[in-house]
């Protein structure tokens, strides 16, 4: 029961106000049965935090919609042994120009160029390697049983493969998304605009 409470009761509440307190964001109690969540804004974005299951396993979840000005899209994740061989079978697989960040995530996008101009950042880079697990990505809708969006907006999302406790952990993860969205805006792909969406 410690683990189930520890999951799904007060221990998650208690960090999840924590980190919405420490980085002035809104908790959204779901209660035991309902989808809890933190609800923070940078500027005029919205970026919710909250969790998920799928095969049994719990993610942690960061999303943010945001008004997408020149349709560029990413997705960054973590070297793995099946991505490894991807890369020895000639999948393409973007370079920042960081050889340690290159080695260990795999980067693809549908503009070179710009993906190199976003992770210019050495503090973006750092905030991506300080989450175990990360798939850090731009899509354009949430499938089938999410959010859908209008037309010009997609959403930055971000999916740890664990339930995350650490406040710390938490507030970087803030963090990230505050600076790649501000990034994001640097390289003419976003705009500061409230993209109108509410998040499921």
């Amino acid at each position: 029961m410690g683990l189930l409470r520890d999951i799904f009761g007060t221990s998650k509440a208690a960090i999840w106000k924590d980190v919405a307190d420490e980085a002035k964001g809104h908790f959204v109690d779901g209660g035991f049965f309902g989808k809890s969540k933190v609800v923070f804004t940078h500027g005029q974005w919205s970026i919710t935090l909250d969790t998920y299951t799928a095969d049994s396993a719990m993610f942690t979840r960061m999303r943010a919609p945001y008004v997408n000005q020149d349709g560029f899209r990413f997705d960054i994740f973590f070297e793995d042994f099946i991505s490894g061989i991807g890369k020895r079978l000639g999948a393409q697989d973007i370079q920042s120009g960081d050889a340690d960040f290159d080695d260990r995530f795999v980067i693809r996008g549908n503009d070179e160029e710009k993906a190199r101009e976003f992770l210019a950042s050495p503090r973006l880079r750092q905030l991506i390697e300080a989450q175990p697990s990360i798939r850090f990505e731009v899509r354009n809708d949430e499938g089938w049983f999410g959010s859908t969006f209008p037309d010009g907006v997609d959403e930055l999302c971000c999916t740890c493969g664990e339930f995350i406790y650490d406040v710390d952990r938490l507030k970087a993860l803030y963090e990230l998304f505050a600076v790649a969205l501000d990034r994001l805006c640097h390289i003419g792909s976003a705009y500061k605009d409230d993209p109108q969406v509410d998040l499921k």
